[in-house]
Protein backbone atom coordinates (compact mmCIF):
# COMPACT_ATOMS: atom_id res chain seq x y z
CA UNK A 1 0.00 0.00 0.00
CA UNK A 2 1.43 3.41 -0.96
CA UNK A 3 1.95 6.31 1.45
CA UNK A 4 -1.01 8.31 0.14
CA UNK A 5 -3.48 5.50 0.82
CA UNK A 6 -1.98 4.93 4.28
CA UNK A 7 -2.30 8.67 4.97
CA UNK A 8 -5.98 8.60 3.91
CA UNK A 9 -6.61 5.66 6.27
CA UNK A 10 -4.77 7.48 9.07
CA UNK A 11 -6.94 10.59 8.59
CA UNK A 12 -10.12 8.48 8.59
CA UNK A 13 -9.14 6.64 11.81
CA UNK A 14 -8.22 9.95 13.49
CA UNK A 15 -11.55 11.61 12.73
CA UNK A 16 -13.43 8.44 13.79
CA UNK A 17 -11.64 8.41 17.16
CA UNK A 18 -12.55 12.05 17.70
CA UNK A 19 -16.16 11.38 16.71
CA UNK A 20 -16.55 9.08 19.72
CA UNK A 21 -14.61 11.49 21.95
CA UNK A 22 -17.35 14.16 22.02
CA UNK A 23 -19.52 11.86 24.14
CA UNK A 24 -16.74 10.05 26.04
CA UNK A 25 -15.03 13.27 27.23
CA UNK A 26 -18.42 14.81 28.06
CA UNK A 27 -19.14 11.92 30.45
CA UNK A 28 -16.00 12.80 32.45
CA UNK A 29 -16.85 16.48 32.99
CA UNK A 30 -17.55 17.93 35.47
CA UNK A 31 -18.44 15.01 37.77
CA UNK A 32 -15.00 13.40 37.75
CA UNK A 33 -12.66 16.04 36.38
CA UNK A 34 -12.71 19.70 35.34
CA UNK A 35 -11.91 20.79 31.75
CA UNK A 36 -8.60 22.40 32.83
CA UNK A 37 -7.50 19.33 34.78
CA UNK A 38 -8.44 17.05 31.87
CA UNK A 39 -6.39 19.27 29.56
CA UNK A 40 -3.30 18.75 31.75
CA UNK A 41 -3.85 14.99 32.00
CA UNK A 42 -4.04 14.88 28.19
CA UNK A 43 -0.83 16.82 27.50
CA UNK A 44 1.10 15.15 30.33
CA UNK A 45 0.06 11.64 29.25
CA UNK A 46 0.79 12.31 25.57
CA UNK A 47 4.19 13.86 26.40
CA UNK A 48 5.25 10.77 28.35
CA UNK A 49 4.14 8.45 25.54
CA UNK A 50 5.85 10.45 22.77
CA UNK A 51 9.14 10.79 24.69
CA UNK A 52 9.19 7.04 25.45
CA UNK A 53 8.66 6.27 21.76
CA UNK A 54 11.24 8.92 20.89
CA UNK A 55 13.94 6.83 22.58
CA UNK A 56 13.70 4.38 19.66
CA UNK A 57 14.04 7.05 16.95
CA UNK A 58 17.02 9.15 15.81
CA UNK A 59 17.50 12.51 17.54
CA UNK A 60 16.81 15.51 15.29
CA UNK A 61 18.05 19.04 15.89
CA UNK A 62 15.36 21.73 15.71
CA UNK A 63 16.68 24.69 13.71
CA UNK A 64 16.68 28.03 15.51
CA UNK A 65 14.42 29.65 12.91
CA UNK A 66 11.73 26.98 13.53
CA UNK A 67 11.64 27.19 17.32
CA UNK A 68 9.16 30.08 17.56
CA UNK A 69 6.85 28.35 15.07
CA UNK A 70 6.93 25.21 17.23
CA UNK A 71 6.01 27.25 20.31
CA UNK A 72 3.10 28.85 18.42
CA UNK A 73 1.96 25.43 17.15
CA UNK A 74 1.96 24.14 20.75
CA UNK A 75 0.00 27.23 21.86
CA UNK A 76 -2.72 26.89 19.20
CA UNK A 77 -2.75 23.09 18.82
CA UNK A 78 -2.16 21.81 22.35
CA UNK A 79 -3.31 24.68 24.58
CA UNK A 80 -5.96 27.11 23.29
CA UNK A 81 -7.48 24.45 21.05
CA UNK A 82 -7.70 21.79 23.78
CA UNK A 83 -8.98 23.99 26.60
CA UNK A 84 -11.58 25.59 24.29
CA UNK A 85 -12.67 22.16 23.09
CA UNK A 86 -13.05 20.74 26.61
CA UNK A 87 -14.55 23.87 28.20
CA UNK A 88 -17.00 24.31 25.32
CA UNK A 89 -17.98 20.65 25.46
CA UNK A 90 -18.56 20.85 29.24
CA UNK A 91 -21.03 23.73 28.68
CA UNK A 92 -22.68 22.47 25.48
CA UNK A 93 -23.61 19.07 24.01
CA UNK A 94 -21.69 16.36 22.09
CA UNK A 95 -23.72 16.92 18.89
CA UNK A 96 -23.18 20.71 18.94
CA UNK A 97 -19.48 20.12 19.53
CA UNK A 98 -19.21 17.76 16.55
CA UNK A 99 -21.07 20.12 14.22
CA UNK A 100 -19.06 23.23 15.13
CA UNK A 101 -15.75 21.37 14.80
CA UNK A 102 -16.75 20.72 11.17
CA UNK A 103 -16.07 24.40 10.38
CA UNK A 104 -12.31 23.74 10.68
CA UNK A 105 -11.79 23.28 6.89
CA UNK A 106 -13.42 26.69 6.34
CA UNK A 107 -11.14 28.24 8.97
CA UNK A 108 -8.10 26.59 7.35
CA UNK A 109 -9.23 28.00 3.99
CA UNK A 110 -9.60 31.55 5.34
CA UNK A 111 -6.23 31.46 7.12
CA UNK A 112 -4.57 30.16 3.94
CA UNK A 113 -6.14 32.99 1.94
CA UNK A 114 -4.87 35.62 4.38
CA UNK A 115 -1.35 34.16 4.23
CA UNK A 116 -1.18 33.39 0.49
CA UNK A 117 -3.31 36.35 -0.73
CA UNK A 118 -4.51 34.53 -3.84
CA UNK A 119 -7.62 35.38 -5.87
CA UNK A 120 -10.61 33.33 -4.75
CA UNK A 121 -13.62 32.25 -6.89
CA UNK A 122 -17.04 33.57 -5.85
CA UNK A 123 -18.21 30.01 -5.13
CA UNK A 124 -15.74 29.72 -2.26
CA UNK A 125 -16.86 33.00 -0.70
CA UNK A 126 -20.45 31.73 -0.89
CA UNK A 127 -19.30 28.52 0.81
CA UNK A 128 -17.63 30.41 3.66
CA UNK A 129 -20.77 32.52 4.15
CA UNK A 130 -23.13 29.51 4.22
CA UNK A 131 -20.86 27.60 6.59
CA UNK A 132 -20.62 30.48 9.04
CA UNK A 133 -24.37 31.11 8.88
CA UNK A 134 -24.93 27.44 9.77
CA UNK A 135 -22.63 27.80 12.78
CA UNK A 136 -24.21 31.13 13.76
CA UNK A 137 -27.67 29.53 13.61
CA UNK A 138 -26.53 26.83 16.03
CA UNK A 139 -24.91 29.34 18.40
CA UNK A 140 -27.69 31.96 18.54
CA UNK A 141 -30.88 29.91 18.37
CA UNK A 142 -30.08 26.74 20.29
CA UNK A 143 -32.41 27.05 23.28
CA UNK A 144 -32.95 23.39 24.13
CA UNK A 145 -32.44 22.37 27.74
CA UNK A 146 -30.12 19.41 28.23
CA UNK A 147 -28.89 17.78 31.42
CA UNK A 148 -25.17 18.42 31.96
CA UNK A 149 -25.14 21.33 29.46
CA UNK A 150 -25.41 24.46 31.66
CA UNK A 151 -24.74 27.15 29.02
CA UNK A 152 -25.12 25.89 25.46
CA UNK A 153 -24.73 29.26 23.71
CA UNK A 154 -21.52 30.17 25.53
CA UNK A 155 -20.26 26.61 25.04
CA UNK A 156 -20.90 26.85 21.29
CA UNK A 157 -18.98 30.14 21.07
CA UNK A 158 -16.01 28.58 22.89
CA UNK A 159 -16.22 25.53 20.60
CA UNK A 160 -16.00 27.84 17.60
CA UNK A 161 -12.87 29.43 19.12
CA UNK A 162 -11.50 25.87 19.28
CA UNK A 163 -12.05 25.48 15.51
CA UNK A 164 -10.23 28.75 14.80
CA UNK A 165 -7.29 27.74 17.01
CA UNK A 166 -7.06 24.27 15.44
CA UNK A 167 -7.21 25.81 11.96
CA UNK A 168 -4.22 28.00 12.83
CA UNK A 169 -2.37 24.93 14.13
CA UNK A 170 -3.00 22.98 10.92
CA UNK A 171 -1.68 25.76 8.68
CA UNK A 172 1.35 26.52 10.88
CA UNK A 173 2.44 22.91 11.50
CA UNK A 174 2.29 21.82 7.82
CA UNK A 175 5.75 23.28 6.84
CA UNK A 176 7.30 21.61 9.92
CA UNK A 177 5.99 18.19 8.88
CA UNK A 178 8.08 18.49 5.71
CA UNK A 179 11.32 19.05 7.68
CA UNK A 180 11.08 16.89 10.79
CA UNK A 181 9.84 13.41 11.70
CA UNK A 182 6.45 12.93 13.34
CA UNK A 183 7.91 11.80 16.66
CA UNK A 184 10.38 14.70 16.86
CA UNK A 185 7.63 17.24 16.23
CA UNK A 186 5.10 15.76 18.63
CA UNK A 187 7.44 15.10 21.54
CA UNK A 188 8.59 18.75 21.49
CA UNK A 189 5.13 20.19 20.85
CA UNK A 190 3.64 18.34 23.81
CA UNK A 191 6.60 19.03 26.09
CA UNK A 192 6.24 22.77 25.40
CA UNK A 193 2.47 22.49 25.94
CA UNK A 194 3.06 21.23 29.51
CA UNK A 195 4.80 24.53 30.28
CA UNK A 196 2.24 26.67 28.42
CA UNK A 197 -0.74 25.00 30.11
CA UNK A 198 0.70 24.95 33.64
CA UNK A 199 -0.58 28.43 34.71
CA UNK A 200 -4.22 27.56 33.92
CA UNK A 201 -4.28 23.82 34.59
CA UNK A 202 -1.65 22.61 37.03
CA UNK A 203 -3.49 23.61 40.23
CA UNK A 204 -6.70 21.89 39.15
CA UNK A 205 -4.67 18.86 38.03
CA UNK A 206 -3.20 18.48 41.54
CA UNK A 207 -6.72 18.72 43.01
CA UNK A 208 -8.14 15.77 41.04
CA UNK A 209 -9.93 13.38 43.39
CA UNK A 210 -8.71 10.09 41.93
CA UNK A 211 -10.51 8.08 44.64
CA UNK A 212 -13.86 9.23 43.26
CA UNK A 213 -13.16 7.73 39.83
CA UNK A 214 -15.24 4.67 38.99
CA UNK A 215 -13.87 2.02 36.56
CA UNK A 216 -15.81 3.48 33.60
CA UNK A 217 -14.32 6.93 34.28
CA UNK A 218 -10.79 5.49 34.18
CA UNK A 219 -11.62 3.77 30.88
CA UNK A 220 -12.97 7.03 29.43
CA UNK A 221 -9.92 8.94 30.67
CA UNK A 222 -7.59 6.38 29.08
CA UNK A 223 -9.47 6.75 25.79
CA UNK A 224 -9.12 10.55 25.88
CA UNK A 225 -5.36 10.41 26.62
CA UNK A 226 -4.26 7.44 24.51
CA UNK A 227 -6.69 7.55 21.60
CA UNK A 228 -7.95 11.13 21.30
CA UNK A 229 -4.65 12.80 22.15
CA UNK A 230 -1.72 10.46 21.46
CA UNK A 231 -3.10 8.53 18.48
CA UNK A 232 -5.11 11.34 16.86
CA UNK A 233 -2.20 13.79 16.83
CA UNK A 234 0.17 11.07 15.59
CA UNK A 235 -2.20 9.99 12.82
CA UNK A 236 -2.94 13.58 11.76
CA UNK A 237 0.75 14.48 11.57
CA UNK A 238 1.35 11.37 9.44
CA UNK A 239 -1.56 12.36 7.18
CA UNK A 240 -0.26 15.95 6.88
CA UNK A 241 3.19 14.68 5.85
CA UNK A 242 1.67 12.89 2.86
CA UNK A 243 -1.45 14.90 2.01
CA UNK A 244 -2.47 18.54 1.62
CA UNK A 245 -3.80 20.23 4.77
CA UNK A 246 -7.14 20.83 3.01
CA UNK A 247 -7.41 17.12 2.09
CA UNK A 248 -6.84 16.08 5.70
CA UNK A 249 -9.36 18.71 6.79
CA UNK A 250 -12.05 17.19 4.57
CA UNK A 251 -12.11 14.04 6.72
CA UNK A 252 -13.77 16.10 9.44
CA UNK A 253 -16.96 15.52 7.40
CA UNK A 254 -17.20 12.07 9.01
CA UNK A 255 -16.89 13.35 12.57
CA UNK A 256 -20.47 14.69 13.09
CA UNK A 257 -21.94 11.52 11.59
CA UNK A 258 -20.03 9.28 14.01
CA UNK A 259 -20.55 11.67 16.93
CA UNK A 260 -24.30 12.04 16.37
CA UNK A 261 -24.90 8.29 16.04
CA UNK A 262 -22.83 7.48 19.14
CA UNK A 263 -24.28 10.34 21.23
CA UNK A 264 -27.84 9.18 20.49
CA UNK A 265 -26.88 5.54 21.10
CA UNK A 266 -25.28 6.43 24.45
CA UNK A 267 -28.29 8.57 25.40
CA UNK A 268 -26.13 11.65 26.03
CA UNK A 269 -27.81 13.89 23.43
CA UNK A 270 -30.73 14.21 21.04
CA UNK A 271 -30.80 15.30 17.41
CA UNK A 272 -32.99 18.37 16.76
CA UNK A 273 -34.23 20.06 13.57
CA UNK A 274 -31.82 22.93 14.30
CA UNK A 275 -28.91 20.45 14.47
CA UNK A 276 -29.90 18.98 11.10
CA UNK A 277 -30.24 22.38 9.39
CA UNK A 278 -26.95 23.61 10.84
CA UNK A 279 -24.95 20.52 9.88
CA UNK A 280 -26.35 20.60 6.31
CA UNK A 281 -25.40 24.28 5.95
CA UNK A 282 -21.90 23.66 7.32
CA UNK A 283 -21.45 20.63 5.04
CA UNK A 284 -22.61 22.66 2.01
CA UNK A 285 -20.24 25.48 2.96
CA UNK A 286 -17.26 23.14 3.32
CA UNK A 287 -18.17 21.44 0.02
CA UNK A 288 -18.20 24.77 -1.87
CA UNK A 289 -14.94 25.85 -0.24
CA UNK A 290 -13.17 22.58 -1.12
CA UNK A 291 -14.69 22.09 -4.62
CA UNK A 292 -12.54 23.22 -7.53
CA UNK A 293 -14.10 25.94 -9.67
CA UNK A 294 -14.56 25.55 -13.44
CA UNK A 295 -11.70 28.00 -14.06
CA UNK A 296 -9.37 25.98 -11.89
Amino acid sequence: MNKRNLALIAALIATSIFGFNHTIAKELMPDFISPSALLYVRVLGATILFWIIGLFFPNEHIEKKDRMRIVLCALFGMSINMIASLKGLSLSTPINSAIIVTTSPIIIFIISIVLIREKIPTQKYVGVTIGFLGTLLLILFNNKIVVNAPNIKLGNIILFANSVSYGLYYVMVKPLTEKYSMITLLKWLFLISIIINAPISFTEFTNIQWREFVPSAFINLSYVVICTTFLVYLLNIYALKNLKATTVGMFIYFQPIIAIIYAIYAGSDRLSILNIISVLMVFLGVYLVSKKSLKQ
